[in-house]
């Protein structure tokens, strides 16, 4: 496998806080010898656990980047046992053009896993995180929201995973981050994910979807920034207690948790995210756009639950995902 073409400025095994970039050579129209500057903080004191939080791994989901922006402003090494690498926007470009994949390549970064280093500029940057920072890590947190196009309830989720003991320390994590709702999550597309080149590295890996609209809330923030501090005192990072709150364990146990739209029009929720909904309620209208006077095509839960994921914007396409439906876990 060829060398990684990124260049880091930090020093990964230094004590102390350092501010830097993971450098990615880019030659383009407006810069020959140009650069993908990606910001990067490192925090380390001594020996102990390895902690990777990353945000913007979509460029449009905003919780990630603040709270890592506040925690790498304010982390303070002596409160640290080990090393913390944060990475506010892990699809930089992305992130800059406030898009869930890049304006470069169009890649979607969390896609894009296991990345190849003479790929695309989001394949780069993937690739190094698969072979430099992830193997580093002994737990990676990847903060997501819904972008643009979705909202959720705020919660932080992990997988099913054939490892049952690898399983059973990422739910430990899970317990500890402590989001209003935490999830079993049923991934409809995870080929090239960074999830799951993580898990199969054996590391802990915790994910979140915090809200959406393509900004962050007040609540949404906080709750990343609490979580955020809640994993790293778990892992014996951080001093401090770990500050638990009411979570209420949800599972996706099968497809029929998801709807798609099979219409093109006028999108109409029927039911607030965090609703308990039976099986054959109206959950939503779709309503024709060109034309007056004609019914709205109706769609029904599929199963009973509580909805926790919806289509965001007014207007929606066949095939975009309109409603997810979790079901409470035991």
């Amino acid at each position: 496998m060829k060398p990684s073409p990124i260049s880091a400025t930090v020093d990964f095994d230094k004590d102390g806080v350092q501010h830097g970039f993971l450098r990615l050579p880019y030659s383009r129209d407006d810069s020959a010898w140009g650069s993908v500057m990606i910001p990067i903080t490192v925090a380390r004191n001594g020996k102990g656990p390895t902690a990777l939080l990353t945000g913007a791994n979509h460029g449009d989901e905003y919780e990630g980047p603040v709270a890592l922006m506040d925690l790498a402003y304010r982390i303070d090494p002596a409160k640290l046992s080990g090393r913390v690498i944060i990475v506010p926007a892990m699809n930089y470009p992305a992130f800059r053009a406030a898009t869930r994949t890049s304006p470069i390549d169009r890649g979607n970064m969390n896609r894009s896993f296991p990345g190849r280093p003479d790929g695309t500029v989001t394949e780069k940057i993937a690739d190094y995180f698969e072979r430099i920072l992830a193997p580093m890590a002994d737990l990676v947190v990847d903060i997501h929201a819904g972008g643009k196009t979705l909202d959720f309830l705020p919660f932080a989720c992990i997988h099913h995973l054939p490892d049952k003991a690898l399983e059973k320390r990422c739910r430990a994590a899970l317990r500890a981050f402590s989001a209003p709702y935490s999830v079993m999550l049923l991934e409809i597309d995870s080929v090239g994910m960074f999830d799951n080149s993580v898990e199969a590295q054996g590391r802990i890996f915790l994910s979140t979807e915090l809200g959406g609209g393509g900004s962050s809330s007040a609540r949404s923030n906080a709750i990343a920034k609490r979580g955020l501090s809640n994993v790293l005192i778990h892992a014996g990072i951080l001093k401090g207690e770990v500050e638990t709150s009411l979570s209420i364990m949800l599972d996706m146990p099968d497809g029929d948790c998801f709807t798609f739209s099979e219409h093109d029009g006028l999108f109409e929720i029927c039911a607030d995210l965090g609703a308990e909904v039976k099986q054959g309620d109206l959950l939503a209208k779709i309503w024709p756009v060109d034309r007056t006077g004609v019914a709205p095509v109706d769609y029904h839960a599929k199963r009973d639950g509580i909805l926790t994921a919806r289509h965001f914007p007014g207007l929606i396409k066949s095939g975009d995902c309109m409603l997810v439906i979790a079901v409470r876990e035991g």
